[in-house]
């Protein structure tokens, strides 16, 4: 049986997870692609501003960050601007941490639907094996006697395909989400890193 005769022979169902498998791969590229990015402006922009740091040029660094658009640039922001009203290192720490947290969202939008996404092509799978299963019982309810055994064993085949093929949707998007998760949380690690770092060079006497 080739690709195409397998994908056929699986009814509507096929095409309900092969929408899924496709949303999942448009979310997982849209994410890679942001997660790269992401960290490449906060390698460039932590490469450009520690030196800054080290001279304990804070308004020139603070100045820096304010023409970016970055994860990194915003924590940054909200510890320059409380260290320019010469706030303690607690408060300018905890401003940071809220920078954190504003920004750790959009850093892990969008992921977790992989994985739900990858539950729901294989419940497709399954529903369309049961549903391919009942209406072949049926069908064999009314045949020939002599015909049923090979009847029941065709259609038992290709009722399997969309199981079959709801799992080959799910393991790899099980993968990609663990995958994109892992590289997130990285992401944010580093995000920490930067903020304890540039904490730790502006509050150097």
């Amino acid at each position: 049986m080739d690709l195409i005769q397998f994908f056929q022979s699986g009814g509507p169902f096929m095409y309900i997870i092969s929408v899924v498998m496709g949303i999942g791969i448009a979310i997982a590229i849209e994410r890679f692609i942001f997660i790269t990015r992401t960290q490449g402006r906060m390698n460039k922009i932590w490469k450009n501003i520690a030196p800054m740091l080290h001279a304990q040029d804070i308004d020139r660094a603070y100045n820096s960050v304010q023409k970016v658009e970055s994860p990194l640039a915003t924590v940054l922001k909200y510890g320059f601007a409380r260290q320019k009203a010469n706030a303690k290192r607690d408060l300018v720490d905890a401003a940071m941490e809220e920078g954190i947290m504003e920004v750790t969202p959009q850093l892990e939008e969008r992921t977790h639907y992989l994985a739900t996404l990858a539950n729901i092509a294989t419940l497709l799978g399954l529903l369309g094996t049961i549903i391919g299963l009942i209406q072949a019982f049926t069908a064999v309810a009314s045949a020939d006697p002599a015909e049923k055994a090979d009847l029941l064993s065709a259609s038992i085949s290709v009722a399997m395909n969309t199981t079959a093929f709801g799992l080959t949707a799910a393991i790899p998007l099980i993968l990609i989400h663990s995958f994109l998760a892992t590289r997130t949380t990285k992401l944010v690690d580093n995000l920490e890193m930067a903020a304890v770092k540039c904490l730790n060079l502006i509050s150097e006497e």
